[in-house]
């Protein structure tokens, strides 16, 4: 199955484990070896592979570390490059604050008796 949009986050999740799951099957590994190898217990690739929420983002990155899909996280969040102009505006200073400016729209000024439209 793809990963898309549309899918809701529990199939995410499914599907994530089901990889992962295909990920050890593949390297001959068991869940308690993946385990031990992670640093993380049976029970958390237990969960991981079915797809249940409740295990904690490091236990993930372990698994996958050793499972050696830790290299393929730079295509999930690549990394922020500015444009060339924004470059040249900031001559290479990195950005560290959003300005916020055009995020939020502007709230309309109340319209009271008297007021010209």
């Amino acid at each position: 199955m793809k990963i898309t949009a549309q899918l809701t986050d529990e199939s995410v999740l499914e599907e994530l484990g089901a990889r992962l799951a295909g990920a050890r099957l593949g390297r001959n590994l068991t869940q308690a070896a993946l385990a031990e190898q992670a640093g993380v217990s049976k029970r958390t690739v237990e969960r991981l592979e079915s797809g249940a929420v409740a295990t904690q983002l490091s236990g993930f990155l372990r698994v996958c570390r050793v499972l050696g899909l830790l290299e393929h996280f730079e295509h999930l969040v690549p990394e922020a490059v500015a444009s060339p102009m924004e470059q040249l505006k900031r001559q290479g200073a990195k950005r560290l604050r959003a300005s916020g400016k055009n995020a939020a729209a502007v709230a309309p000024k109340k319209w009271a008796w008297g007021d010209a439209t």
